[in-house]
């Protein structure tokens, strides 16, 4: 059930019971006991003000000489305490104890003041504020305690992720770097032999040659990424002018534009930002043969819009090889966006990447 529901369940409940307990009582007692009992609906979001609220209405029907116990300001004492708010709630019992008798010697019933400090002590018996203290501080210490606990095992999970990472990192550098080295130096050491001696070198051969020093590129990009921790912290969308200008320095004209403000974007949504610009920049200077680039961020109240431009030439069947595209596909997937990926009517390539802000 929804707790808005369920907190109005429990305030008209306590109103009516309060209600039925206090006949025979004048009209105003009536209304002061409904009303405590109301009040109880704000007892989650603001749980003094209800128990200000509730401890000025119980004086009042006292005073009225409505007979009945404080159970609303109960309640209130309970919501206060698991809230937090212990001196608050012994600051209010205290005086709340205080000014019940002198309530009691307003009403009409005309007690004397060992009646009205009886009457008090049988309304609302310390042992009453001691148990709805207690509850609420119980509760809230149960609470504290599941959440250090859930917070005790995300940062082991993200611990043992962070060692896998780093694991997994060792194993294919001592397993792959050496062996796609040696196989990209025998590719170039035959391709510079064959040119030396004046003879046409094999097309298989330069593909290996090309495939070997495509495979160390992204195996240091895999390596970099994997080896990102709280050492090496990810980079995010305030990186991406670094990553801009150091497209300018290799002789493209790449500029970026940013609308709205990004300093409410999830830091997920930041790092998957910049990798789509860093992907989408690293392709287009291999393999677009582009002059200019354009890089577009939209931050907008639900979603990021990633845009990146390129003015390239004929675009062959394949236009970015390797894996850089699914990958960038399979990120934007995993925060719930949407990627497109495709040549421009006008020429040259685009992808738009669009990612939401609010994480399912």
């Amino acid at each position: 059930m929804d707790k808005r529901w369920l907190d109005w369940a429990i305030a008209v409940g306590v109103a009516a019971s309060l209600v039925v307990a206090g006949h025979p009582a004048t009209a105003p007692g009536y209304a002061l006991l409904a009303l405590s009992g109301l009040a109880l609906v704000a007892r989650r979001t603001a749980p003094v003000a209800v128990l200000a609220a509730t401890g000025l209405l119980a004086f009042g029907y006292q005073a009225t000489g409505a007979d009945v116990p404080v159970i609303a300001f109960l309640f209130a004492v309970y919501s206060t305490m698991r809230a937090g708010h212990r001196v608050v709630t012994l600051a209010g019992s205290v005086l709340m104890l205080a000014t019940l008798p002198l309530a009691a010697l307003l009403s009409p019933r005309d007690l004397t003041t060992y009646e009205a400090f009886a009457q008090t002590r049988d309304v609302l018996q310390i042992a009453w504020l001691i148990a709805a203290a207690a509850a609420g501080e119980a509760l809230r210490q149960a609470e504290r305690r599941a959440d250090e606990a859930e917070r005790t095992r995300e940062e082991t999970a993200l611990r043992r992720a962070g060692e896998e990472r780093l694991h997994i990192a060792r194993e294919l550098h001592d397993s792959l770097t050496h062996q796609i080295s040696v196989i990209k130096l025998q590719a170039e050491v035959a391709v510079h032999l064959a040119r030396k001696r004046g003879e046409d070198v094999p097309e298989p051969l330069l593909v290996i040659r090309d495939a070997g020093r495509e495979a160390s590129r992204e195996l240091r990009a895999t390596l970099e990424a994997l080896r990102d921790d709280d050492k090496n912290p990810p980079h995010g969308i305030d990186d991406v002018p670094e990553l801009v200008e150091r497209a300018r320095s290799t002789g493209l004209d790449a500029r970026l534009t940013i609308d709205g403000s990004h300093d409410d974007i999830p830091a997920a949504v930041g790092r998957t930002a910049y990798r789509i610009v860093q992907e989408s920049l690293t392709n287009i200077a291999r393999h677009a043969a582009a002059e200019s680039a354009l890089v577009h961020l939209d931050c907008r109240p639900d979603a990021l819009v990633i845009r990146v431009d390129d003015d390239g030439g004929a675009v062959p069947p394949n236009p970015r090889p390797g894996v850089g595209l699914l990958g960038m596909r399979e990120r934007v997937t995993a925060l719930g966006g949407h990627l497109q990926a495709a040549p421009r009517s006008e020429g040259g390539f685009r992808v738009q990447a669009e990612l939401p802000v609010a994480q399912p």
